[in-house]
């Protein structure tokens, strides 16, 4: 008999878009308590097991996102730390077969923007199918209404893709997405330097050279040698 295959969902969005009700909306009972994602740091996440009733497994991560457009250096640095982190345990379990980008309903912002990128260009470097799931639409009469408004505001932040509104339909969109690829993404040859030298667009000033190799050492596991070529790698990138 064939190992049951678990698939890797990674939810993201700022604090109050909702994740924690929509984690769950999937699982059709309450496993996610919701906790301000103000006390944990960028990219940090939470693990919750989901399986539907036709025994489909999901591992569904809860990530902590951008709260502002920008980050500070040393936030820059835990992101790093975070992020290798996740995609190394992503990559133990199978890799990432969908993104679920979670915002609330009302104005399209810089912050969404930069989350976006964040997570479907800098982390999994447009490889991973998304879908855009928007909360908050009590006051609609039509849910589809808000998306119809805004539906230029998305696309002007480059903010694609889909958007879904009850439990039935975002199931049938995690299990669409996710069974139509087998293989989750895993990340590629080059990938942490890629998305280290990508996410410094981020950061109000230049981090020091030295901070990065250290973060690459002690949190990442690095030899000084490798942590040192990378970090040249990146800094040339960013002056070329």
């Amino acid at each position: 008999m064939a190992p049951v295959l678990t698939r890797n969902i990674v939810i993201f969005g700022e604090t109050g878009a909702g994740k924690s009700s929509v984690i769950n909306l999937m699982a059709g009972q309450e496993i996610a308590h919701i906790s301000p994602d103000s006390h944990r740091c960028t990219l940090h996440w939470t693990e919750y097991p989901i399986t539907f009733e036709n025994g489909t497994r999901y591992k569904v991560f809860d990530t902590v996102g951008l709260e502002e457009p920008r980050l500070q250096s040393g936030e820059y640095l835990t992101a790093i730390s975070n992020a290798y982190g996740l995609i190394n345990t992503l990559k133990e379990r199978g890799g990432v077969n969908l993104l679920l980008f979670c915002i609330r309903g009302g104005r399209v912002t810089a912050t969404m923007q930069s989350n976006y990128r964040l997570f479907f260009e800098f982390l999994c470097e447009e490889k991973v199918p998304l879908a855009l799931v928007v909360t908050n639409l009590e006051r609609e009469v039509r849910m589809e209404d808000w998306y119809t408004r805004n539906m230029g505001h998305l696309e002007k932040h480059n903010i694609r893709d889909k958007f879904e509104e009850s439990r039935s339909i975002l199931r049938r969109v995690v299990e669409a997405h996710c069974n139509a690829s087998m293989e989750g993404w895993t990340g590629g040859q080059g990938w942490l330097a890629s998305f280290i030298g990508k996410l410094v667009e981020f950061v109000i000033g230049r981090p020091k050279k030295s901070d990065v190799i250290g973060v690459l050492t002690k949190r990442c596991g690095m030899t000084k040698e490798v942590a040192r070529q990378v970090a040249q790698h990146i800094r040339d990138e960013n002056q070329s």
